[in-house]
């Protein structure tokens, strides 16, 4: 009989660098990104914008394409070849964005970064393959940590490091994913033991056909993955409009934004990282949920119709508990889905995200140039946050009506095969 591969917290930790090196370009792109654009392309810093939104079109575009592909290649040959090549794929994208003559240069790292991006669905199913249980949960919460540090030292590495050189960021970010591929190839075990692998599917692997496939699980498992689209679109909120809102409402200068930035950067670190490792095994994957999600909503209220700028801190304390409620929705799903289909659950949920952030900027950002526009006729710059605690509740009621589901398939702590909706 086989036997399981021992895994320590060299693997995990190894798991936590590689969400935090895709996380930390990211953030080092946000302070330094106007200004490269500027410069590569000779245009105004409206045009800049332009082309900033096209950047991450690519980029989303690309994750919603490929992260079914590396999440169901990663169930035929194993987690580890599939993380070291995303880390090659980083280190790439962040040479072409350092060393880039032209804007069109800049789409190309985009893409293959898109790609590289997709890795997330691999590292949710490394984390599926080592955890059980409780720990289950709480490691997905390295996700959440990983994300919130990498976005801190990212905005920080980038303005710092900009402001010698423009490209000297993306030097350094290079660097960084390169070193971990290295280290991670002499250090990093395959999670996957033989008999949980099963043979690459192309109809299992296209991102319709992965979202599609969604359907053959139960109602009630179909219900949670429909409240985790929404809470993400809900997010969106705070990613796409907070700058601008804090701008245009309190008229706050960059350093006051960046402050802010690294403040909640912080709570979703410790909360994610640290307090949701209390919070599971104390009150439970339901509650957590349910909580989460609620907070998210609360936040976001109270920041939608806030007056005083300071108060941005208070508010943001219940918004970033409602990571715990992430974290503990995406661990409920994984522990219903056999071992054998992590990697496609995980490709499908990322397929999700991805066209979250595909269609939710947008939709944000529409609502709050509508709201803000000179001459409109209601001036409401928070009603983007408004829509979002709306999608929050929403998600609230969703999970109350699948809990309630009189279902045998849905068992928080054992994994089952789903079996078709009839």
């Amino acid at each position: 009989m086989e036997k399981p591969i021992q895994h320590g917290k060299a693997a995990l930790g190894f798991i936590f660098v590689t969400i935090f090196i895709d996380v930390l370009g990211l953030g080092i792109i946000i302070p330094i990104l106007p200004q490269l654009l500027e410069e590569l392309g000779h245009v105004d810093i409206s045009m800049a914008s332009q082309y900033s939104g096209w950047l991450t079109f690519t980029y989303a575009s690309m994750q919603f394409l490929f992260a079914p592909v590396l999440g169901n290649l990663s169930d035929m040959i194993g987690r580890r070849p599939v993380l070291l090549f995303s880390l090659l794929g980083f280190g790439i994208d962040y040479l072409f964005m350092a060393f880039a003559p032209t804007i069109l240069w800049l789409f190309a790292g985009r893409l293959i970064a898109g790609i590289a991006g997709a890795s997330t669905t691999t590292a949710t199913a490394y984390i599926a393959d080592v955890s059980s249980g409780d720990k289950r949960a709480a490691n997905f919460g390295l996700i959440g940590a990983a994300t919130g540090l990498g976005f801190i030292l990212g905005i920080g590495l980038g303005g710092f490091l900009g402001a010698y050189w423009i490209k000297l960021p993306f030097i350094v970010a290079a660097g960084l994913a390169l070193l971990n591929a290295l280290y991670g190839y002499f250090v990093l075990p395959e999670s996957l033991i033989m008999r949980n692998r099963r043979r690459f599917e192309w109809k299992r692997a296209n991102p319709v056909g992965s979202l599609l496939r969604l359907r053959k699980y139960s109602m009630a498992i179909s219900t949670l993955i429909t409240a985790y689209t929404i809470v993400y679109i809900g997010q969106k909120a705070i990613e796409s409009v907070l700058p601008f809102y804090l701008i245009e409402k309190f008229q706050w200068t960059l350093h006051s934004i960046s402050a802010l930035g690294v403040f909640i950067g912080l709570l979703i670190a410790g909360i994610q990282g640290g307090f949701v490792r209390w919070t599971i095994p104390k009150f439970g994957l339901r509650k957590n949920i349910m909580a989460g999600i609620a907070f998210y909503g609360i936040g976001l209220i109270m920041i939608a119709f806030n007056n005083v700028g300071w108060l941005m801190y208070v508010y943001m304390i219940p918004y970033c508990l409602g990571g715990i409620g992430g974290t503990a929705l995406q661990g409920f799903i994984s522990e219903n889905v056999p071992a054998n289909e992590q990697g496609e659950l995980q490709g499908a949920l990322a397929s999700l995200v991805s066209l979250t952030t595909i269609v939710g900027p947008l939709m944000m950002t529409t609502l709050f140039h509508h709201f803000t526009i000179k001459g409109a006729s209601v001036y409401f710059p928070g009603a983007p946050f408004l829509l979002g605690a709306l999608l929050m509740f929403i998600s609230v009621i969703l999970t109350i009506r699948s809990f309630k589901k009189k279902d045998p398939k849905l068992l928080p702590q054992n994994a089952i095969t789903p079996t078709p909706n009839r």
